[in-house]
């Protein structure tokens, strides 16, 4: 099976986690296994912006569009780009191989982690 590669940033901007998935993987299962600050809270149900990214904008085209509702949610999330999306709705596959996401200094971690 080929794996989708993705590069997380830091808050920092330097640190980086590189790491792999299976295709179908959510990007924010990805960042949790890997422990980045992503906190998910509303497990996947677009019902908060604690799993905001920013993408790179180099590989935001390659994303499909955000819902309304994902909009509505990224409205919310601190720090929140042009290039924004919530982690919870990116689901990993071949297309997206070599992507880039930066984990916003504003991110909430209140999950101990």
């Amino acid at each position: 099976m080929t794996m989708v590669r993705v590069t997380f940033i830091h808050a920092d901007g330097e640190a980086r986690t590189e790491a792999e998935a299976a295709p179908g993987t959510r990007l924010l299962e990805l960042a949790q296994h890997h422990l980045l600050p992503l906190e998910g809270t509303c497990e996947g149900q677009m019902a908060c912006s604690t799993c905001h990214v920013i993408i790179a904008a180099d590989d935001f085209a390659r994303l499909p569009r955000a819902s309304e509702m994902e909009e509505d949610m990224l409205d919310l999330a601190a720090g929140a780009r042009r290039t924004s999306r919530l982690a919870c709705q990116i689901l990993l596959d071949d297309s997206l191989d070599g992507l880039t996401v930066h984990i916003p200094g504003e991110s909430r971690n209140m999950q101990g982690r």
